[in-house]
């Protein structure tokens, strides 16, 4: 099937991109993958959304897409296979079809980074995993720990709190690199406690019944008896797609300010690219910036 843009990914960035692509007249398909709407729907509360106090993230999404949707976009519940970018229509083939457009938007999005432990694979689902609000309740009443020290660390090990028995929180550093109201807020919390200066070290048990965790200044490893371990050590690129096909630094897709990248009438969007910040704000900001020059680029090209 052929459309003048297709977008793979639908979190933030793809569905702004939709609604302003849709918006604009051209006939859009967002190819959603696996886990629709991306990683912003396993938040529980977003408050930095400019004119919306707070709202959670699969809130956000729904009303994204129901938007997008209204314009006319098109949404399949597909997996991107393979991309093909040469000559003027370029090509996505997913599990379910092959798709053509004229111009291709990339809003693949970050995935989770791991620790690396050796069984930390094996135990994902049987006590570790990478998500709070998608997997918390299974924890109530438990001892469970928290590995990061960003704001997503801070976000889930506060929503733990309210579920779980007892919270470690887990950091390599002394300080967090978490906004200060969210540090007072973790620090004015009485069942959770700080493990810093320390690295996760291993996994036993199955399901987990123990975290080691290493004090980076050589103090020895200490043992932490909990029956969860949640991962919230930032993010990488999922960049797969489109690594052989256009240019990356880091995994991240190299844009340029309209979100074009380095293969005519492809451009990118959100998390996955180049950027100083990521958050949802940038992340729409990049949909609706990349849609509008995909939508110049489209009426450009029309076939007579």
């Amino acid at each position: 099937m052929s459309y003048d843009i297709v977008i793979v990914g639908s979190g933030p960035a793809g569905m702004s991109a939709a609604i302003y692509a849709a918006r604009g007249g051209m006939k859009t398909l967002v190819i959603a993958g696996a886990n629709a709407g991306g990683q912003v729907t396993q938040t529980e509360a977003i408050e930095n959304y400019a004119g919306i106090p707070s709202v959670d993230g699969y809130t956000l999404y729904s009303t994204m897409l129901k938007q997008a949707e209204s314009f006319g976009a098109e949404v399949r519940y597909e997996t991107a296979i393979s991309v093909g970018a040469e000559g003027e229509d370029k090509k996505v083939v997913t599990d379910g079809g092959e798709y053509t457009a004229r111009a291709l938007i990339i809003a693949t999005g970050a995935k989770h980074r791991k620790l690396g432990l050796e069984n930390e694979e094996a135990l994902t689902g049987k006590g570790v995993s990478y998500c709070a609000t998608c997997d918390g309740g299974f924890f109530r009443g438990k001892v469970v720990a928290v590995v990061g020290g960003g704001d997503t660390a801070l976000t889930e090990a506060l929503y733990l709190a309210r579920l779980c028995k007892k919270v470690y929180i887990v950091h390599r550093r002394r300080e967090y690199r978490a906004a200060q109201i969210l540090v007072e807020r973790l620090r004015a919390t009485e069942n959770i406690e700080e493990v810093l200066d320390s690295v996760a070290y291993g996994l036993e048990g199955s399901p987990v019944e123990v975290l080691e965790v290493a004090d980076v200044h050589g103090g020895g490893v200490r043992r932490l008896e909990v029956q969860g371990v949640f991962v919230a050590i930032g993010t990488e690129p999922d960049s797969a797609l489109v690594a052989d096909v256009v240019d990356t630094e880091r995994g991240y897709i190299v844009t340029d300010s309209e979100m074009r990248t380095s293969i005519e009438g492809v451009f990118a969007a959100g998390d996955v690219r180049v950027s100083p910040l990521r958050q949802v704000v940038t992340a729409c900001s990049d949909g609706a910036i990349a849609a509008t020059y995909a939508t110049e680029y489209v009426n450009l090209h029309k076939k007579s």
